[in-house]
């Protein structure tokens, strides 16, 4: 895990007196409420979904454990959260979701924004083999997790 400039932290002291820092995710305090949204996009929709913070995987549905939980995402998930826009697949070349796993790819990714700043994202999950092109709802709903998730961080 990378700390960049501007990332917040939480600071902490052991008994001992030792400093230890802590990158806080803000998407992390919602981490109950993401993983339930997360669930019912996923019955909702029957695609799998991942949310993301800056770093890691912080909720799923849809996906194994094994291949989700708590992984690092990819650097193209990454360049996605700092472009500030939405993405949707290009068949051409798919992107990972998870920092080396050709496993999942994106179908639709929309980064949550909260008071300008980046906090994360939401994506929809396509299979390796899969030739799913996201239809308008798919999008939508996408962009409304995201843009209900950062109402929420504001809150």
């Amino acid at each position: 895990m990378r700390i960049r400039e501007g990332d917040p932290l939480e600071i902490f002291t052991d008994r001992d007196g030792e400093v230890i820092f802590k990158k806080y995710s803000p998407i992390g305090e919602l981490l109950n409420f993401a993983s339930q949204y997360a669930e019912t996009l996923y019955k909702t929709s029957e695609i799998p979904i991942i949310i993301t913070d800056r770093d890691t995987v912080v909720a799923y549905a849809g996906t194994s454990k094994k291949d989700t939980a708590e992984k690092k995402i990819s650097a193209e998930v990454e360049a996605i959260i700092e472009s500030r826009q939405l993405y949707t697949v290009d068949h051409t070349s798919k992107k990972p979701v998870i920092d080396g796993n050709e496993k999942l790819f994106i179908s639709v990714c929309m980064p949550i924004l909260s008071e300008g700043d980046m906090i994360g994202s939401v994506i929809s999950v396509i299979p390796e083999d899969s030739a799913h092109s996201p239809d308008e709802t798919e999008v939508k709903l996408i962009q409304t997790a995201a843009a209900f998730l950062s109402k929420q961080l504001e809150a």
